[in-house]
Parts: structure tokens; C-alpha cells; sequence
């Protein structure tokens, strides 16, 4: 079993914790995170190492890592901490639900996280440092590239090319043909017909809320 250090100390580090401990046969033997964001000496009860610490207590030649948090600074975080593992000689893990559907032929980048029920069409290219939500669609022939975070039940149609460091709601939806360009926001449940501009924010309309109560609905 090869051994594997996460960095990242919330939810996503937690979740992803669960993900390799339960499908892969890596052993996560510590955690790391900035110095500064250390509270404890451990989390899910192993070490918590300070960032500048790693390399020399756990040495790139005989671990793994991936670093493990979202979409943070439109995912600058992630990306910067990626290329400084890289730097110091890491080699970066990717994680693969089993219950997500890839192509044959398919390669997936460094540092790429696909989660459950999420299905890639063939000939769709997936950068570094990408993660895919649960029951996302990436259509045949789209490109996401470097550092992107697609939330669950995205729907990208064929086509599609995503810029780095994008952002992508749940649920959002994107037609064919589209370019989402570098950094952009595209907001939960937002449906894009158009190429988008670099580091534009798009969102949906939230629901409206009516003027009675859920008591004054009738039945049926």
C-alpha cells in the first residue's frame, strides 16, 4: 500500500479521507495544512503536519499527496499548494469513485478528484487538478482545463471547453459548443447559451418567495 498524505484539514480533506480509506489502496498517514491554520496536532486521528514541515518528516520519495480542499480563491489555493508539492518533488494523486463512468482510452491528470455516478462521453479531456462532482456530465468532446471545480449534477453537453480556474455550481447546466472562459463564476443552478468573459460571475434567479403560507396551498 502506497502511502498518501492529504493537505487539508476541513470538510473536502474529510470526505476525501473516507473516499480512499473505503476505494483505493492508499494509506493516508498524515495530514498537512499552512501553519498557521493548526489548531489541534492531529485530525481523523493522524498527524497534522505544518506545511513547511512535510517534505522533511514525510519525504516525497516515499509518499503521495494530494491536496485536498475546493474551490477556495476561485481555486488559486488548491492550485498554488499543487504547485508547490510538485516542487518539492510529491507525486500527486488523482481519486476515481468506482461508481463513476469513464471512457476507454480516457486519461485523467494529477491531483483530479471524479466522484460517484459522474459520467465523462468519449474523446472529453480532463486537465490537473480538476474536480468533478457526483452525476456530472462531461458530453463527448469537451475540454475542462487546469485547477476547475465542477459542484454535483453539473451538466456540461459536447463540445464544451472550460478555461482554468472555474468555477461551477450544482446543478448548472452548459449548451454545446460554449467556452467558459479563465476564472469564471457560474452559480448554482444557471443555465449558459453563450460563450462567457474571463472572470465573469454568472448566476440564476433565486426562487421567489409568495406572499401565503405552505397551510394556504391546496391539496393535490
Amino acid at each position: 500500500m502506497e502511502k498518501l498524505i492529504l493537505y487539508g484539514n476541513g470538510s473536502v480533506a474529510e470526505v476525501l479521507h473516507y473516499q480512499f480509506s473505503r476505494d483505493t489502496d492508499y494509506r493516508i498517514v498524515a495530514f498537512t495544512v499552512d501553519r498557521d491554520l493548526i489548531r489541534e496536532e492531529s485530525f481523523h486521528g493522524l498527524p497534522l503536519v505544518p506545511w513547511d514541515e512535510i517534505a522533511a518528516r514525510y519525504p516525497p520519495a516515499d509518499h503521495r499527496m494530494m491536496i485536498a480542499v475546493g474551490y477556495v480563491q476561485v481555486n488559486r489555493l488548491r492550485a498554488e499548494r499543487y504547485r508547490e508539492a510538485k516542487e518539492m518533488g510529491y507525486r500527486l494523486v488523482s481519486y476515481v469513485s468506482p461508481k463513476a463512468s469513464i471512457w476507454d482510452g480516457f486519461i485523467l491528470g494529477e491531483n483530479c478528484r471524479i466522484n460517484e455516478n459522474a459520467r465523462i462521453q468519449p474523446f472529453a479531456r480532463i486537465g490537473d487538478d480538476v474536480f468533478i462532482g457526483g452525476d456530472s456530465l462531461i458530453g463527448h468532446h469537451s475540454v475542462i482545463k487546469d485547477h476547475c471545480y465542477l459542484s454535483a449534477s453539473v451538466k456540461i453537453a459536447g463540445h464544451v471547453t472550460v478555461e482554468p480556474y472555474s468555477y461551477i455550481g450544482i446543478n448548472a447546466t452548459i449548451r454545446n459548443k460554449v467556452v467558459i472562459a479563465r476564472a469564471c463564476v457560474i452559480g448554482a443552478g444557471a443555465v449558459i447559451l453563450g460563450d462567457t468573459v474571463e472572470k465573469g460571475v454568472y448566476m440564476s434567479q433565486p426562487a421567489d418567495l409568495l406572499p401565503i403560507g405552505s397551510n394556504q396551498l391546496s391539496p393535490g
